[in-house]
């Protein structure tokens, strides 16, 4: 039976340019991405936002770049953005979120929102008792948010905020990150939207469905937001959502320990 092989590397094949896989124009549609030009965007982000987020521009330009070096249709130190016109990766405000913009040659390739926590620096320790705990963040999601069907990112999210609560690196049996991943999954596989599980189904409870809580604090924002973040497609917080509640409980934290 006669199958269409694949192509060897150096065999003739069209490179995966920015054009295919970002919305740009001009000159820089129709250059390859390069190795170097996946690592200058890796650098920047690092540098920018301390990891290389999931679905972020240098992830999609290194997949890029793998390919087409295993191909041969650039070199391993080929760089036509990097060198001369360059990359850059922008934390700027924007309504007291942080608006994360990621460039290459002066286009723009990607731009998400993210609730900001840079400015909450209380530890653990400090915080009074009469704080948001993490329970109760997570309940103020469910009102906040209450009608939107819980995804993947709802789920991420909601299994870093409970390892946070409990100090457990797993998530336990028959918690609230347990129950959020099992709604998470059967609504992928749901088409009605009426027949969804939402935030509000799952966390109207939670404080007591937590076998451990303790005041939200940034570090625990942080890993919340970021969680949701990397498992979302659109590289955003849902608004209202666990980790904008995380956020918003941090900043409340700080502000009432001042």
């Amino acid at each position: 039976m006669s199958q269409e092989q694949p192509q060897r590397p150096g065999a003739s094949q069209e490179p995966i340019k920015y054009g295919d896989v970002f919305n740009v124009t001009g000159e820089l549609a129709s250059k390859p991405i390069g190795p170097k030009d996946a690592a200058a965007m890796q650098s920047a982000e690092n540098k920018i936002l301390g990891e290389t987020p999931k679905g972020g521009a240098a992830a999609v330009m290194q997949s890029a770049a793998i390919a087409n070096e295993r191909t041969g249709v650039v070199s391993h130190n080929q760089a036509d953005v990097a060198g001369d016109q360059g990359v850059a990766v922008i934390k700027s405000d924007a309504d007291g979120d942080v608006m994360i913009t990621e460039a290459v040659a002066g286009q723009i390739v990607g731009q998400y929102r993210q609730p900001d926590v840079s400015a909450v620096t209380t530890p653990a320790m400090l915080v009074d008792p009469g704080s948001i705990t993490i329970g109760e963040a997570l309940e103020a999601a469910a009102i906040s948010a209450a009608d939107k069907p819980i995804d993947q990112s709802d789920a991420a999210a909601i299994q870093a905020a409970e390892m946070r609560a409990t100090g457990s690196s797993e998530i336990t049996p028959g918690g609230i990150a347990s129950e959020a991943q099992s709604a998470a999954t059967r609504n992928a596989r749901t088409q009605r939207f009426e027949d969804q599980a939402t935030l509000s189904d799952v966390l109207s409870d939670a404080t007591a469905m937590l076998p451990k809580d303790k005041a939200v604090t940034r570090e625990d924002a942080e890993r919340v937001v970021a969680a949701e973040v990397r498992n979302n497609p659109g590289m955003s917080t849902t608004p209202g959502g666990v980790g904008a509640a995380m956020a918003a409980a941090a900043k409340r934290n700080q502000n009432s320990t001042i």
